[in-house]
């Protein structure tokens, strides 16, 4: 008997260290795209780890032991606590098709952080049906650019231009699915769900003019709009299971669809157009004011994004094949209902995971217990610039199980999940720069019985 399971403990370190990693690379990090400036910002991928290795897919996925981000549906199939956390390194480089200029960037991100239990009460369980809910917390956009443009105004004088911009959104969510179970020998399924919360941010746009002379002294210029968001949001989605092999729990299809509704964000907005100058460290100092607005109220109006897809799982579960499209209408975006540089967009996902190990089996190596995905997604991007570019990138991915073969023997399962992501934006022919990325995405989830209390072991 031991008073504390030394595998928790364990664990816990895990985490304790996995948060300092984040807090380490949050410290260094130097995002910087010039595409942020336009609609929300660079849109943060919204999977699940999991899905991220496999392309993203999401519509058809619903899996007992983790949570769908995209399809609330998917709380429909949870039967036990879990906890999951993911973060990512955002490793870009942006090039310059008109110069020879390059520039490399790392920006590291907690992904989300999401709790999900069943609620299902005893008749429901008897009926085999499901009901679940979640909760936490993720990051929808990011607004993070510096860029500095040195020119000659004929007949003026030469000028430095810096272009900066911070900021981002973030939703916070609560959300519901529920299962019910067909009757007759295949038992087929269907699932809705519902997800609503919170949208929150800030935008914070300016543009800092100073004018390059040896012999006259020129005031600095600011143009600076700092802008506030908020608003509740609803999604919601649907999930049906058609079994394709009689008396069989494995073989099946499963179709998915979802709808993240256009959402009206109230915002205040405030302008100051100042001179300025730099003190002795580098910091600007107002000088005077020219022009200033606090808190002007206002609207900023977000796309819907509607998507569907199906996945299947083989009779022997050792492979799952999936297949996404989405779409989001960009070109209804309002700012303070001012139009900008932003285009209806779509997008194909498609991937697929293996498990090597076979449906109850009679022993079980740890590489056998390894999940491996691959996958890809291709789209327009919704950032338009003169040009069509596209949004495009390759996936892998792996589960590696952290849990002892004696804890998994209770039921008990703690996952480190990973995925890369490698792809850009643009070509050589897209007009003025091309994005290359890596995303380097690792995720922790552990089920409910790590939050129970344990007297003896």
């Amino acid at each position: 008997m031991h008073l504390v399971n030394s595998t928790t403990e364990w664990f816990k370190r895990i985490i304790a260290s996995t948060f300092s990693l984040l807090l380490l690379f949050c410290a260094i990090a130097q995002d910087n795209s010039p595409y942020s400036r336009y609609g929300v910002g660079d849109l943060v991928p919204g999977q699940n780890i999991i899905n991220r290795g496999m392309g993203s897919v999401s519509a058809g996925f619903g899996q007992g032991l983790n949570l769908n981000l995209t399809n609330p549906a998917a709380l429909g199939n949870i039967y036990t606590t879990t906890f999951e956390l993911g973060g990512e390194l955002d490793i870009r480089s942006i090039k310059s098709t008109t110069t020879p200029d390059k520039f490399k960037s790392n920006n590291a991100v907690i992904s989300y952080l999401q709790i999900g239990f069943p609620i299902t009460s005893k008749k429901m369980m008897k009926r085999g049906d499901i009901w679940g809910v979640s909760f936490g917390l993720k990051p929808i956009s990011k607004v993070n650019y510096k860029v500095q443009v040195n020119k000659r105004i004929p007949g003026v004088d030469s000028t430095f231009t810096l272009y900066e911009g911070k900021g981002g959104l973030s939703q916070v969510n609560f959300s519901t699915g529920f299962k019910k179970t067909g009757k007759g020998a295949l038992k087929n399924e269907i699932s809705i769900g519902f997800s609503t919360g919170y949208t929150f941010g800030t935008k914070d746009f300016s543009t800092k003019i100073s004018f390059l002379n040896d012999s006259v002294s020129y005031y600095r210029s600011n143009n600076e709009v700092l802008s506030r968001y908020g608003g509740a949001f609803l999604h919601t989605g649907v999930q049906y299971l058609l079994h394709l092999y009689p008396n069989s729990k494995n073989g099946f299809i499963r179709f998915g669809a979802y709808a993240n509704f256009e959402q009206k964000l109230n915002a205040y907005q405030s302008t100051i157009n100042e001179t300025f100058g730099y003190d002795g460290n580098g910091t600007p100092i107002p000088i005077d004011s020219v022009y200033r607005t606090t808190d002007v109220k206002g609207q900023v109006q977000l796309p819907g994004t509607y998507g569907a897809g199906a996945m299947y799982q083989t009779k022997n579960g050792q492979w799952l094949l999936g297949a996404d499209f989405e779409f989001t209408n960009w070109s209804i975006f309002r700012n303070y209902n001012n139009e900008e540089s932003l285009q209806n967009n779509w997008v194909i996902r498609a991937g697929a995971e293996y498990s090597p190990v076979k449906e109850n089996p009679t022993k079980l190596r740890y590489w056998n217990s390894v999940k491996y995905r691959a996958g890809f997604f291709y789209g327009p991007d919704y950032v338009k610039l003169g040009d069509n570019r596209n949004l495009y990138a390759i996936t892998a991915g792996a589960s590696f199980p952290l849990t002892s073969s004696r804890i998994l023997g209770r039921g008990e399962f703690v996952v480190l999940n990973t995925a890369i992501e490698a792809g850009g934006r643009g070509n050589k022919q897209s007009l003025g720069v091309r994005e290359n990325f890596v995303r380097i995405n690792f995720g922790i989830s552990m089920n409910a019985r790590w939050f129970q209390k344990r007297i003896y072991d």
